[in-house]
């Protein structure tokens, strides 16, 4: 959708950015002490361009995920994925799931679809909720022409109990079922742009909870 903003509008809106302030791992009450989980993809380093195939640009698939570190004490994990650069007042949520078992390796390709009213993925009890244009599944990075590059940030938490939200859940009431919950947390940051390089994320800004 947002591909077809004109290059003048998304330079102009160019300054103009959630901030990785406002992403969950940075809030108070949800941000543990370290992030200490091992969070990355094979499709990706951290910090560098998410390939075209996984974007609005290309077959928009979710990138595959691996994890390693999780606690013994961890009940289950949950994945939120926020666009920090997008021109709104809060982050775009790309892709949200609750309840992943704590064993789980990670996710593979193209895994992050949309699973019914009923909450199931893959059998393994976990709920994909709704991204930001209000569907569930992965939304395909689809940043406007012009806007530079923009930090999607994969955001993985382990909480100490289950959290039961059944149907769709959205961003924020998958901040509210973490919160005070999380034991430990990782992140991995894939840059994307359209017809401009593609810069190093921004990881730095993420080393502190946000003030109240």
């Amino acid at each position: 959708m947002l591909e077809h903003l004109p290059r003048w509008l998304g330079a102009l809106l160019k300054t103009v950015r959630a901030g990785h302030g406002k992403l969950a791992i940075v809030q108070e009450n949800i941000a543990p002490g370290e992030l200490t989980l091992e969070l990355s993809s094979t499709a990706f380093t951290s910090g560098g361009r998410l390939p075209v195939r996984f974007t609005a640009d290309g077959e928009g698939r979710s990138p595959p995920l691996a994890w390693r570190g999780v606690p013994d004490a961890a009940v289950n994990l949950a994945l939120l994925v926020e666009d920090a650069d997008a021109p709104l007042p809060s982050p775009l949520v790309h892709a949200l799931i609750l309840n992943l078992p704590p064993g789980s390796p990670g996710i593979a390709e193209g895994a992050i679809v949309a699973d019914g009213p009923e909450g199931e993925m893959r059998g393994d009890g976990s709920n994909v909720g709704r991204n930001s244009y209000m569907v569930e599944g992965w939304l395909p990075p689809d940043p406007p022409p012009g806007h530079g590059a923009h930090d999607y940030v994969f955001q993985l938490f382990a909480l100490s109990e289950r959290v039961d939200v059944l149907g769709n859940p959205g961003r924020g009431e998958f901040m509210r079922a973490i919160e005070g919950r999380v034991l430990a947390a990782g992140l991995l940051v894939g840059t994307y742009s359209r017809g401009e390089p593609s810069s190093e994320g921004k990881v730095g800004a993420l080393a502190r909870p946000a003030s109240a």
